[in-house]
């Protein structure tokens, strides 16, 4: 028997033959497979722009529907899960996002690209969700969220540098960016061709139809967040207000949110229940999100910009960052564990270490910009702005579980991927290439420096100076700030079935089943 009615962890899925010991670790590699997977990916930039038609901003914009794509199956996956077997989900995402790698080589309309790279990081997310959901009594056996939540956090954020570097060795060894799209292809196929060979049909219950599932209210929020996301990610390449294209998205984007929350509040199952909105601490937690992905987006704003525009770094040079990176992801994850569990301390305590690592990581480069900088002088700022963003990034989910009721913790995880999947980031970066530009001007009318890249390290070392004070004022407003300490008594992770039973009771009483 399986974990789903209050026994120990097994995973009958298996076929016999398929040892015990080495079924989670299975699914575990395959959560990690499914991160690294993507339909564009944004470090073949380069690469894409020179062998496609496509501008910078058309590259960005397709891989900020894939990062849409990935926020927003949140509501719908238990209702998945209740309804396809594991075998069935797991295959079938796995297929999917191979096409959708193979669809990216030859498709060239830049609309036909964003749906395919929406549907991408959509299945790419249910394919994650799907193992994590099956090891989660192997990685926190007393089904604790405290430890469960920074654990699978080490596979998500430590597949983001994983994937860059593979993706840009790839390009170096093959001489190709398509390399990476065929190489997870390859992958894909090899989790789906184990999944089908490894596993068999298993329920736990009879599967619950797909219904009272608000699918119009999920494009009508992707399109609120894709508005939002296509405004500053063009808001430079069309002079923002000047333009009346842009000037047309940006009208457009009023009257989406009017009709989705019209639909939100007027339906009886919308995909985000009103009733999250109204949370006293879900504002606070979206402007801690917010002010976390504004401090961590400065690296490819600026720091992409010092190093290869100035200095002139290429991609054997800055390759061993990827290490750093994934080094601070994944002592920031296990730091959280040992903070939240057997130390018992405060939210508010491990946020503030937290973001103080990420203020600590703009004030180091802000001294550390010069003309001689160095490879080795990046490692630290790069070790502590990952390890505090995995901190906050961890710790703030977990504050989140801790006050939102289980049945609508997944919508309320959508809400703040609103903040974290993309709108933050194509924010920061459209405000940072403006403030550079304003930089530039201002120390070009000064006459402070005659050639273009002397100019352009004294507009970067300012905004980083103007991003050291803006964290300071933050750090102090949480220094002053106070929430209750994590409590022994800590929402347990609920029981499959337990699910599945509710959901199946509340269909019964309106009459869908």
């Amino acid at each position: 028997m399986a974990d789903w009615n209050n026994q120990k962890f097994a995973m009958p899925m298996f076929n016999d033959w398929v040892p015990e010991r080495i079924r989670p670790w299975i699914y575990l590699c395959f959560a990690f497979f499914f991160q690294l997977s993507g339909g564009v990916y944004f470090a073949n930039l380069q690469h894409m722009m020179g062998a496609t038609s496509l501008m910078r901003e058309d590259i960005q914009i397709v891989a900020m529907f894939g990062v849409v794509g990935v926020n927003m199956p949140f509501p719908f996956l238990f209702r998945y899960k209740l309804r396809f077997t594991n075998r069935q989900l797991l295959i079938n995402a796995a297929i999917v996002i191979a096409v959708c790698n193979i669809l990216c080589l030859y498709v060239t309309w830049l609309p036909a690209l964003c749906l395919i790279s929406y549907i991408a990081g959509f299945f790419k997310l249910c394919g994650t969700f799907e193992c994590f959901s099956n090891i989660r009594l192997w990685i926190s056996p007393k089904q604790d969220f405290g430890v469960f939540l920074p654990s699978i956090y080490i596979i998500i954020l430590g597949a983001m540098p994983a994937s860059n570097w593979l993706c840009q060795n790839l390009t170096l060894w093959l001489g190709s960016w398509q390399a990476m799209h065929w190489f997870m292809v390859a992958l894909m196929l090899l989790v789906a061709l184990v999944i089908y060979t490894c596993t068999h049909p298993f329920r736990f219950m009879k599967p619950l139809p797909l219904v009272s599932l608000d699918w119009l209210g999920c494009i009508l929020w992707s399109a609120v967040m894709l508005e939002v996301i296509w405004l500053f990610t063009y808001g430079e390449f069309y002079n923002w207000w000047d333009s009346p294209v842009w000037r047309g998205v940006l009208i457009s984007l009023p009257l989406t949110l009017a009709v989705t929350i019209w639909r939100m509040v007027g339906i009886r199952h919308p995909y985000i229940d009103p009733s999250v909105w109204p949370h006293s601490r879900l504002i606070p937690i979206l402007g801690m999100f917010f002010v976390a992905e504004v401090m961590n987006a400065t690296p490819h704003a600026l720091q992409n910009t010092l190093t290869s525009a100035v200095l002139q770094w290429g991609f054997s040079t800055t390759q061993q960052l990827y290490a750093w990176e994934f080094l601070g992801y994944t002592l920031g994850c296990a730091f959280t564990i040992f903070w939240h569990r057997p130390l018992h301390q405060k939210y508010t305590r491990l946020l503030t270490v937290g973001f103080f690592c990420l203020l600590m990581y703009q004030v180091l480069m802000y001294f550390y910009i010069a003309p001689t900088l160095n490879i080795e002088r990046l490692w630290m700022p790069t070790f502590l702005r990952t390890f505090g963003y995995a901190i906050f990034f961890s710790t703030m989910t977990l504050y989140l579980k801790d006050l939102i009721q289980f049945p609508t913790f997944f919508m309320a995880l959508t809400v703040s991927g609103f903040i974290r999947n993309g709108v933050a980031e194509s924010l920061c970066s459209g405000l940072y290439s403006y403030g550079l530009r304003r930089q530039i001007a201002d120390t070009l009318n000064r006459g402070l420096h005659s050639d273009y890249l002397g100019v352009l390290q004294v507009a970067v070392k300012e905004m980083y100076g103007i991003m050291c004070l803006i964290g300071v004022a933050v750090l102090l407003l949480m220094l002053l700030y106070d929430v209750q300490p994590v409590r022994s008594t800590m929402k347990k992770m609920p029981y499959i079935g337990w699910i599945g039973r509710q959901l199946k009771h509340q269909l019964k009483v309106e009459g869908k089943i």
